[in-house]
């Protein structure tokens, strides 16, 4: 698609907050402007996650049901088999996804069989030409290389907040760590899917913080998801109010006008959203959504693959073509 202006990696807090604060309507048409300089407005990024390992994680983000230490619904499930994640990722593509996404609830990649058993995950899906993507946690740059040569496309980590109230959600890593391994990605040749969650009981100059971080970096992650809080029962923010959709509208339409050629994915928080409510998203410049089964980093529900073809028909979007491959190893 035609664009007619640069990106930006100089953004300041008040300029952002300046995008953020602005009328509505007027910020909507103005992403939706944007989004049509740099995207095919009609066409959707269908992704589908699948959580590969579930629970038993020694984190204690706030917001998240596999943490070991809280006592929720979701089961601990070890590591799939090879065999099972590729039916999955056959499934997948089978109904219109381009991009397969495999979660693990790792504090951080450690070279181990399982590892091992994720480089085999990767050749496979990669083979079946689908963009594939990881979130294992933290991981060297070594770590990374080896995902790269495997033929992984992206590495999703997110920041999930500002720098400033990350500690109130996190305590067992850094928000340095997050930015480590964001740099160990790039350094591997890999794109970057980061993003955040709004609703975690932060401030609009936390979520105007948050975005400054992600659109000042030396290269904009090609995937920035938005993420509505899930609460999910046995968690410290599960009394947390539903977030309210306007800001889902005003955080995607911000970050569309601030990282214009980045995929906006509408991710967590979905569920809860009627269609239009996510049309209001789209107009907003989101282009990508989550699929499928198990869906989120939460193990928490998305609409199913009907709901979603349906939706997509009514609005007159379809599913975006797989990526070609660069070369050998790589989509």
């Amino acid at each position: 698609m035609e664009n007619n202006s640069a990106l930006r990696h100089d953004w300041t807090k008040d300029e952002i907050m300046e995008i953020y604060d602005q009328s509505l309507l007027e910020l909507v048409y103005r992403a939706s402007t944007v989004h049509r300089q740099w995207h095919n407005p009609q066409e959707v990024q269908v992704s589908t996650l699948l959580s590969i390992k579930t629970g038993g994680c020694p984190e204690d983000c706030s917001y998240c049901g596999q943490a070991a230490r809280y006592h929720t619904d979701i089961k601990v499930q070890a590591l799939l088999s090879t065999e099972t994640v590729i039916a999955h990722a056959q499934k997948a593509k089978d109904s219109g996804s381009s991009r397969f996404c495999m979660a693990a609830a790792w504090r951080e990649v450690r070279d181990n069989k399982d590892f091992d058993r994720i480089i085999e995950m990767v050749k496979a899906v990669n083979a079946m030409d689908m963009e594939v993507c990881c979130t294992l946690g933290m991981l060297t740059e070594e770590q990374a290389l080896r995902l790269q040569e495997a033929g992984l496309y992206a590495y999703n980590h997110n920041l999930d907040t500002s720098e400033e109230y990350y500690d109130e959600i996190i305590s067992t890593r850094k928000f340095d760590n997050r930015i480590a391994t964001i740099e160990n990605v790039r350094k591997a040749g890999l794109t970057v899917c980061s993003g955040g969650i709004i609703g975690l009981g932060e401030t609009p100059l936390d979520r105007i913080s948050m975005l400054l971080t992600l659109a000042n970096m030396p290269k904009h992650p090609e995937s920035v998801p938005i993420n509505a809080l899930a609460r999910v029962k046995g968690t410290p923010l599960e009394n947390l109010p539903k977030v309210d959709i306007w800001d889902m509208v005003r955080m995607i339409a911000t970050a569309r006008i601030i990282m214009p050629a980045s995929m906006v994915r509408l991710s967590a928080g979905r569920i809860e959203m009627t269609e239009v409510e996510q049309a209001w998203c789209f107009m907003a410049g989101a282009n990508s959504i989550f699929t499928g089964e198990r869906e989120t980093l939460l193990v928490t529900p998305n609409p199913g693959v009907s709901e979603d073809r349906a939706m997509l028909s009514t609005l007159g979007l379809k599913p975006m073509a797989p990526k070609e491959k660069k070369n050998s190893c790589a989509l």
